[in-house]
């Protein structure tokens, strides 16, 4: 004899595994005050790295940090990097829960997330939608083009920034950033698991600098064959700031960059990787489409950091 589920069993399924699902990840969410200004902050470590948003922590005086248990210790900065918005701190103890990441470059439009936060010391707040958006390229708070973020239509209130969002699993794909376009932004968890590698070994991160906006483009068959790249995948310029390397270089919009210093770029991802300290100032070839046609073209790198300052 075969049993119909219900709907009612199907929405309470649903509705019991989020509860687990936000039970598990709450102990690793922490509140953050700075001043009198509250954020989130993600457990790294079980030895107290915290990871969150370099805009949750403004200046950085008193900084407070609740746990899950409702006491509230003091933490230092270990290391900020305003291009990416992540910053990492460290509270004393060695037995913390931290959260356990996914894999943000396996996300797809449609997939359930659940987005948390816990600015006021308490119990983590939730609240949940779907991917709308990955590798959606927009522009960061400190005016640099950010090109690998997700977007969601989970709804984040102030407070949300540096809190995880969470797939189905209860694995960290993203940290909450920001609010744009009606939805709700996040930095993918491979670029925070990257800026926090190159924290905690120097306290900063020291990028190239080529200035260019960009998105990725599926590259026409008739041109793989035509110039042999051996890829279908490239990024497309859509704009180069003034004065910029890219701008000297020659670099313009709707050149297709499929190539970095001998490396594949296929996607706006791989470039942010190969923009290291150790390209800073080098001669380094570009390959790109122009029209039909392959262009090698010679670019030197500056510092990201000379940038921002400017």
């Amino acid at each position: 004899m075969t049993s119909e589920v219900s709907t009612f069993d199907i929405l309470k399924s649903v509705s019991d595994a989020t509860v687990d699902v936000i039970a598990k990840v709450s102990p690793s969410v922490v509140s953050i005050r700075s001043g009198m200004d509250g954020g989130t902050g993600v457990i790294w470590s079980a030895d107290g790295y915290i990871v969150t948003c370099n805009h949750v922590l403004h200046g950085a005086r008193n900084l407070k940090i609740g746990l899950g248990d409702g006491n509230q210790v003091d933490a230092k900065v270990v290391g900020r990097d305003p291009y990416s918005d992540i910053a990492l701190i460290k509270i004393e103890g060695d037995s913390f829960k931290p959260i356990e990441l996914g894999d943000s470059e396996k996300i797809n439009v449609g997939e359930l997330v659940i987005a948390l936060a816990n600015p006021f010391n308490g119990q983590p707040v939730a609240t949940s939608g779907i991917v709308t958006g990955v590798r959606s390229p927009m522009r960061g708070m400190q005016g640099m083009d950010i090109e690998n973020v997700i977007v969601t239509d989970a709804r984040l209130n102030p407070g949300y920034s540096g809190g995880p969002l969470i797939d189905a699993m209860g694995r960290m794909i993203g940290m909450n950033a920001a609010i744009a376009w009606h939805r709700g932004i996040a930095i993918p968890a491979s670029t925070v698991k990257m800026v926090v590698e190159r924290l905690m070994k120097g306290g900063e991160v020291k990028r190239a600098y080529l200035g260019v906006f960009m998105s990725p483009i599926p590259v026409p068959s008739e041109v793989v064959e035509s110039t042999k790249i051996g890829q279908d995948r490239g990024v497309m310029v859509l704009r180069v700031e003034p004065g910029s390397p890219a701008k000297k270089a020659g670099i313009a919009f709707g050149d297709i960059i499929v190539r970095f210093n001998d490396k594949r770029v296929t996607d706006v991802s791989d470039l942010p990787r190969l923009l290291t300290e150790d390209v800073i100032d080098k001669k380094i070839k570009i390959g790109l489409l122009r029209g039909e046609k392959l262009v090698e073209l010679t670019i030197s790198p500056t510092s990201a950091q000379s940038e921002e300052s400017e």
